[in-house]
């Protein structure tokens, strides 16, 4: 799924004629180049972002969503083309970044630079079928992983910010930059669906 073609999409199509799982082209890109220059995109200058100020975003962001998933259930389900998420399906990823961030971060906050597993958004969305969802039930569970996550960086202090981990791709993170480069992607598909830029 690119975040790149998001917004070149006139038709509405539901996803159950979209053949949902097939027709998600997957995002092969290295979205680590938002930690040294503005996304031109959504707008967020994450290299200015403060890491103190992530969990104050990550709850901002979550709120955003909740006001999203309040919409009508039948627009929430409806792709604008078969290759790009609804805003359902966009917010069940938001919601498991959330977690999936949560667990990277403790690992780095208790081991010695860590390898995260390998995580596949897009055959996590075919698996765990993210277009039937319930949007009041994956409103609940993102405010939930969105607090648990913005809680975890509100704990961390002092050095554990220099603390390290590692994707198996050879990007390399601190809790620091981590923090900044997680902040971006949440924002950025909240650009996706409302187009609004930061």
């Amino acid at each position: 799924m690119s975040t790149s073609e998001n917004h070149a999409s006139p038709a509405d199509v539901s996803p159950a004629d979209a053949s949902p799982a097939d027709a998600i082209v997957p995002d092969t890109k290295d979205w680590t180049w938002v930690l040294e220059r503005p996304c031109p995109e959504c707008g967020l200058d994450t290299p200015a972002v403060a890491a103190t100020a992530v969990a104050g975003m990550v709850r901002d962001n979550a709120r955003s969503w909740l006001a999203v998933l309040a919409g009508d259930e039948d627009g929430l389900c409806r792709r604008r083309s078969p290759e790009v998420w609804s805003d359902l399906e966009y917010a069940c990823h938001v919601r498991d970044v959330f977690r999936l961030f949560l667990v990277r971060l403790d690992l780095m906050l208790d081991q010695d630079g860590p390898l995260f597993p390998n995580w596949d958004q897009d055959e996590t969305a075919a698996a765990e079928r993210y277009w039937e969802q319930r949007p009041q039930v994956v409103a609940g569970e993102l405010a939930e992983a969105g607090e648990a996550l913005a809680a975890a960086f509100e704990a961390v202090s002092g050095e554990q910010w220099r603390r390290t981990g590692h994707r198996s791709d050879g990007a390399r993170f601190t809790v620091e930059s981590f923090a900044r480069y997680l902040i971006h992607d949440p924002v950025h598909h909240l650009f996706d669906v409302t187009g609004e830029r930061v």
